[in-house]
């Protein structure tokens, strides 16, 4: 299921973010323009998707294997296999999963990969993040906001600099989501890999995409007033629960999930 009216066609003139993380991820849904971003990036910022990715993974488990059966997605990106929806179909079928993205590119693979066990359901939702209650609204027609929700911001608040109201617009998604619902959240650190970091911004600033990569601090504002589940805002591969650690490897990225109380 589709909701959202199409903002526009995709437009291969200007890079989007969805489609330069399919790049480093190592995908084929990209463009000219998109590659031409993601090969002046750092050579880590390939390890910071896979980690996301890998992040993600491992979050979505534990949650399903813990019981909650719904999930938001927002910033989904182009699919690449497995989705979050087979992660959580595995432990329960019934489990509903919305995504939601702002390229018109994502809709088109959405409707044919984001395909439900017969016992639960996906739908798509092409819309922004900048506008969060276009996003709830069309939400609630496959989502059940009197049980918990677990809402996923990977590697996507970056892209709302300070100007754009980032925390009011996370605030706003996770202050409707009723007790023991999950944010479950990946960001790009400022204080890590400083000089790393600061490549970064300036590589995406030359296609015209701004960041707002942000400290441990930072990030963790947007968690005010939840309980993190351990271990806490950490590097992302240093997160995993009930199950073996990953590697330990350099990241920048922060990773973190937490419990609305």
């Amino acid at each position: 299921m589709t909701a959202g009216t199409p903002k526009a066609q995709v437009d291969t003139s200007k890079p989007h973010p969805a489609r330069v993380y399919d790049w480093l991820l190592g995908g084929k849904d990209n463009y000219e323009v998109d590659r031409q971003v993601g090969e002046r990036l750092p050579a880590e910022s390939r390890d910071g998707a896979r980690q996301n990715r890998a992040f993600m993974h491992r979050a979505a488990a534990w949650l399903a294997g813990n019981g909650v059966h719904q999930f938001l997605d927002i910033g989904t990106g182009i699919p690449t296999e497995p989705n979050l929806h087979q992660i959580v179909q595995r432990s329960l079928p019934t489990a509903r999963v919305v995504y939601a993205d702002n390229d018109p590119i994502v809709l088109r693979h959405a409707e044919a990969l984001l395909v439900s066990t017969p016992e639960g359901s996906t739908a798509y939702i092409e819309a922004d993040v900048r506008k969060p209650q276009d996003i709830l609204r069309y939400a609630r027609a496959t989502l059940d906001f009197d049980r918990p929700i677990a809402l996923s911001l990977i590697a996507l608040m970056h892209f709302v600099p300070d100007d754009q109201g980032p925390y009011d617009i996370v605030s706003s998604l996770v202050d409707v989501l009723p007790s023991g619902s999950y944010l479950v959240l990946s960001h790009a650190a400022s204080d890590l890999v400083p000089e790393l970091s600061d490549k970064v911004v300036a590589e995406y600033a030359k296609g015209g995409i701004r960041l707002g990569f942000r400290t441990h601090s930072g990030v963790g504002r947007f968690f005010h007033g939840l309980d993190m589940v351990e271990p806490g805002l950490v590097t992302a591969p240093a997160w995993f629960k009930d199950t073996d650690a990953p590697t330990d490897e350099m990241s920048g990225i922060y990773a973190g999930v937490a419990r609305i109380p």
